[in-house]
């Protein structure tokens, strides 16, 4: 197990209708009439009009790439979208197709040549707690982030915030507060976070003991009202797992990261009296109406955390010592997901194997030869085809007798 990079980017996707099909050429001159109605002073009505037409181009390939051809279009809809509140009612739409916009990774580029200050506008929307699309300039920061050059420009505009508050605490204190904005619920700051964590400088802000952020994330892994956000909690935490150096105090009682990471993963099980007394207190006696986590994706990501937890021989005693095997192991009999069920095992086989020899008990900094590196990808490889042949065979089996079909 080792640091290869941290977890790939989390994504909004596209929002909004897809406009009517039209030709080329019909598209370049609509797009060049577009414009003058997108710009401040323009009548309201003419100006919803205009962002609505350019809400539904973004609804397309063809669309979104005739957009982005045209610099001038594309800082005209920044302006609207980035308009401070109160603003134009046709901002929201204009956010909404810069999330359209900014779902296409190729389209970054065109898009932050037009307008280098992209990210810091979107965040001050996203963190303004009166916008009411704040929401949507989430999202489109989530997707930007995705990629590293984007990342890096919104962690610039982080940094360059006033001195007296540290842009990622705002960033933070905006996800974590209730009702930080009554108009828009701020989910995507969730991904947002998640892919400023792939960061090193983030990974140090997040992990200063100081600041007690990691602290404040742990109750959102449980979050009931959005996946998006429990994504993007578990994912943020996943990326500052990769520094082992911080593993002791993440476990330990000042953070105490593992029921937080387990009581998602645990069922309505009934354990004996003495497999219960090795849970924590949180993991014990739970409700005989407790769900697991419903996400697959997110329970993949709460098993590679505390994968990544037991890298070290004093991670791998911690975890053992709070019962997490039992939970796993229980997890492992009800997963009906191959590819969780396949990681599940790996992180099992981890607690319960033999220790590593000596030289190699940081599973992080074990330098594999390339010819095993090979081998352990073909392995990987293999795996995954034995998952989707399952996965193929659990979806074309009948129904039982009585069932409705999905």
């Amino acid at each position: 197990m080792r640091e290869a990079a941290a977890s790939v980017g989390a994504s909004a996707g596209g929002v909004g209708p897809a406009g009517p099909l039209v030709s080329g050429a019909e598209a370049e001159a609509e797009a060049a009439k577009l414009l003058p109605f997108l710009t401040p002073g323009a009548r309201t009505d003419l100006q919803a009009a205009a962002a609505r037409h350019v809400l539904g181009l973004t609804g397309s390939g063809p669309g979104r790439t005739l957009l982005t051809s045209r610099a001038a279009l594309l800082r005209a809809l920044v302006e609207l979208a980035a308009a401070p509140a109160p603003a134009p009612a046709p901002a929201r739409d204009a956010a909404r197709a810069l999330v359209n916009l900014t779902a296409d990774p190729c389209l970054h580029d065109p898009l932050l040549a037009a307008e280098p200050g992209l990210p810091g506008r979107l965040l001050d929307r996203a963190l303004d707690p009166q916008c009411p699309w704040a929401e949507e300039a989430a999202a489109a920061l989530a997707n930007l982030s995705r990629e590293p050059g984007p990342c890096a420009a919104l962690m610039e505009a982080l940094g360059a915030g006033e001195p007296a508050e540290c842009g990622l605490e705002r960033l933070v204190r905006a996800l974590c507060a209730p009702g930080y904005n009554a108009r828009a619920p701020l989910h995507y700051l969730g991904p947002v976070l998640s892919n400023l964590s792939q960061r090193p400088g983030a990974r140090a802000f997040l992990l200063d003991p100081n600041r007690c952020v990691v602290q404040r994330l742990l109750p959102l892994t449980q979050y009931p009202d959005s996946t998006v956000r429990r994504a993007g909690v578990v994912g943020t935490l996943r990326n500052c797992c990769f520094e082992h150096r911080h593993h002791e105090w993440l476990l330990s009682p000042e953070v105490d990261i593992l029921p937080f990471l387990l009581l998602p993963l645990a069922g309505p099980e009934d354990f004996s009296e003495e497999e219960m007394e090795r849970l924590p207190v949180d993991l014990q006696y739970l409700p005989p109406d407790k769900q697991r986590e419903p996400d697959v994706a997110i329970r993949k990501m709460l098993i590679e955390t505390i994968m990544l937890l037991t890298a070290t021989a004093p991670g791998r005693q911690q975890v053992r010592d709070q019962g997490a095997y039992l939970i796993l192991r229980e997890l492992h009999s009800w997963e009906s997901e191959p590819h969780v069920r396949v990681t599940c095992e790996k992180l099992i086989q981890v607690l319960i194997g033999d220790e590593p020899e000596h030289g190699m008990e940081n599973l992080l900094e074990v330098q594999v030869p390339e010819d095993v590196e090979w081998h352990l990808q073909q392995l990987d490889l293999q795996e995954q085809e034995q998952c989707k042949r399952e996965q193929q065979e659990l979806a074309s089996e009948p129904p039982a007798e009585g069932a409705v079909p999905p």
